[in-house]
């Protein structure tokens, strides 16, 4: 399934497409008024949408290791004036990060084409949220939850157990009446695995065996920074080797923070590669 809709916006992936990330929580946009947060979020957009971003990823709650709880309604505070601004003032597919019922919900009524749940609609209330709007869904695995995660996390076989979770989250949204035409997967690198796991889960990652788009999100995570005993600002190389990794592994949609340089990348490798397949056949 190579193009999908989503409320009404086609996302064509024969080709590799780039979800920009744009976090609303305090350490992003913490100083100013209502006013210049919504102005920063917007301007932040435009730029990753220059840069490349075919999907701009909305978060009113950090997810990494040990992160805090937000509440429903200080959620629904920061994410939603943002998305009913880009969705009026730009021309690009909204997805909304989040794994609250209510947030999709009303996320989707402002503007959002895709919910992209770390909990794959695994909430209660959630599988009928995303049934009854036109959403594209992103569904995602993880082992244990955001604040514990990776403290011990443990599997027998990490391939044949992140793809049957996945496997699972699919026949559920089947049989909740959501379209196989509308579901993305993601194996949930960072979530739940350690550093030899994630990297097993990279380099097996063609072995998951299904026939659903894959979005991968490894920017910046501490499987770069680990391997490669780097800070947080300096693992944009390793991030964009991951990456393109990736796409060798049949991902199609990467999510990232540093839309540019991972867009130029993807396109030379892309366009090479195109050759390639062209010559073999």
């Amino acid at each position: 399934m190579m193009i999908l809709t989503g409320a009404g916006r086609v996302l064509d992936l024969s080709q590799p497409r780039v979800m920009g990330i744009l976090n609303i929580t305090p350490d992003s946009f913490s100083d100013g008024s209502r006013f210049n947060q919504l102005d920063k979020a917007l301007f932040h957009a435009e730029q990753m949408i220059a840069e490349g971003a075919d999907i701009i990823d909305i978060g009113g709650e950090s997810t990494r290791p040990g992160a805090a709880y937000v509440s429903e309604q200080e959620e629904l505070d920061r994410v939603i004036p943002v998305i009913e601004l880009i969705s009026q003032k730009l021309d690009v597919m909204i997805s909304i990060d989040t794994y609250k019922p209510v947030v999709m919900q009303e996320a989707c009524r402002a503007g959002a084409h895709l919910i992209n749940d770390i909990k794959a609609l695994q909430e209660d209330g959630a599988l009928n949220v995303a049934a009854s709007c036109n959403a594209l869904i992103c569904l995602m695995h993880m082992q244990g939850e955001p604040k514990t995660m990776q403290q011990q996390p443990a599997y027998t076989d990490v391939i044949s157990e992140v793809s049957s979770f996945l496997d699972e989250r699919v026949n559920a949204c089947l049989k909740a009446g959501i379209t196989a035409e509308r579901l993305i997967l993601d194996p949930g690198f960072g979530f739940g695995k350690t550093l030899e796991q994630n990297y097993e889960l990279l380099g097996r990652m063609s072995e998951l065996g299904n026939q659903f788009p894959v979005l991968v999100g490894m920017s910046r995570k501490s499987m770069i920074g680990n391997l490669l005993n780097c800070p947080v600002d300096e693992r944009l190389f390793g991030s964009i080797g991951a990456a393109l990794y990736a796409l060798m592994q049949g991902a199609r949609i990467i999510r990232v923070h540093d839309v540019r340089a991972t867009s130029d990348a993807i396109r030379v490798f892309w366009h090479a590669l195109q050759y390639q397949t062209s010559h073999k056949n």
